[in-house]
């Protein structure tokens, strides 16, 4: 496979040096305009403009979401059976510190991807359908659930999308997420005439705190619980009648996260309330994030592309969540890194800034390479779809 995949990258070299103004403008366009989970107009506009000029036909807006988009197309000679490849661009950005984890990279190498996948199966008459999609909202809004439950993986073979990092890896440990929004409810009172016939909701949620602190020596080695107070109360001498947390619950497997220790800390909200006399709410406003599984034998072929791309492959620690994981479960994918910046970390200012420079033209041509010459050697040799099918099956079935 080595040298067909040599061969590969001679081949999409010029058509990589075409587009690379291209995408290095769209990213750090992206750069200059962060903006947060569904509120990513500019962003959709303008890649969207970017796959229409490249040839793709684009659904906008997709699955109700106002800044998701589909773009198709399909090589000549194409039929039923020809491999589908979907490429994922995220295109986001966090609050405050806007491009903090890349996205404009993802976004610019994976429309980079999309273009060099549709030249060289153009001019070599390969066959095959080609899937290029915008997917918003990953921190934190899980826009691509909406998607696949509008049906935008029907049909995939494959999916893949590539996420810069502080080094260069196929697969890190991404956990399973879910997202809550708890609020108590007590009884307000004057704090010193009469606490007593208060309720006081910051009790309970101190107190639930507490039984998390202390759950966590019960709880897996890869689970994750933390959380912030949003509401604490309004003034010191009021009894607290309403408090509010964000909590996020994460473990490395989905189904122990689901069904045993989200139960167990949404149990503590429960008896904080029991204990105090408050009522409480909980509830999960975004959709379940869940564990990335990488698809052995696609990662196997993107290590040989990166090795290619003298980036040799490095051992990745626990990453946060992402809504790709969800797509992992549903199609063979992957979701490979490429560095930005040795030891560099996502969701900094440090990598805010490393992604608007000059030191991202690196990872967008690589990201773009990596994922175009890992889709093309599929195409070429569609042994690879059914492979990378039977190992998705059989872990599926274990």
């Amino acid at each position: 496979m080595t040298a067909d995949i040599s061969a590969l990258r001679e081949e999409i070299a010029p058509q990589l040096q075409r587009v690379l103004p291209i995408l290095e403008d769209v990213a750090q366009d992206l750069h200059s305009h962060p903006e947060i989970r569904f509120e990513e107009h500019h962003a959709a506009r303008r890649l969207m403009a970017e796959a229409r000029d490249a040839g793709f036909e684009v659904e906008a807006p997709y699955a109700g979401l106002d800044t998701a988009f589909v773009g198709r197309w399909s090589a000549p000679g194409s039929t039923g059976i020809s491999p589908t490849i979907a490429v994922f661009c995220e295109f986001d950005a966090l609050e405050e510190i806007g491009h903090a984890c890349g996205h404009n990279i993802i976004a610019a190498a994976g429309l980079g991807a999309g273009m060099l996948i549709r030249q060289i199966l153009l001019q070599s008459g390969t066959p095959g359908h080609l899937m290029l999609i915008g997917s918003p909202a990953e921190e934190g809004g899980g826009g691509k659930v909406p998607m696949i439950e509008a049906g935008v993986l029907d049909g995939v073979d494959l999916a893949m999308m590539v996420h810069p990092a502080g080094e260069d890896a196929v697969s890190a440990t991404i956990l399973s997420r879910v997202a809550l929004e708890v609020s108590f409810t007590g009884r307000a009172s004057h704090a010193a005439g009469a606490p007593h016939r208060g309720r006081n909701a910051l009790d309970a949620a101190t107190l639930s705190l507490t039984a998390i602190g202390l759950l966590r020596q019960q709880l897996p080695d890869d689970a994750r619980v933390h959380s912030i107070i949003t509401d604490g109360g309004q003034a010191p001498n009021i009894i607290p009648e309403h408090t509010a947390l964000r909590v996020f619950v994460r473990s490395e497997t989905r189904d122990a996260l689901l069904e045993d220790i989200l139960p167990r800390v949404e149990k503590c909200f429960e008896g904080a309330a029991l204990a105090t006399g408050c009522e409480v709410s909980v509830t999960q406003p975004t959709p379940a994030y869940y564990s990335m599984i990488t698809n052995p034998v696609l990662g196997a072929l993107a290590e040989e592309v990166m090795a290619e791309l003298g980036r040799p492959v490095q051992e990745a620690g626990t990453l946060g969540s992402t809504d790709m994981g969800n797509v992992s479960h549903l199609v063979p994918s992957i979701h490979p890194l490429v560095s930005l910046g040795e030891g560099l970390v996502p969701h900094t200012r440090e990598f805010a800034e490393r992604a608007g420079s000059s030191d991202a033209s690196a990872p967008i041509a690589d990201g773009a390479a990596l994922l175009a010459i890992t889709a093309l050697a599929a195409y070429r040799d569609t042994s690879v779809v059914e492979q990378a099918q039977r190992a998705f099956d059989s872990r599926a079935q274990a």
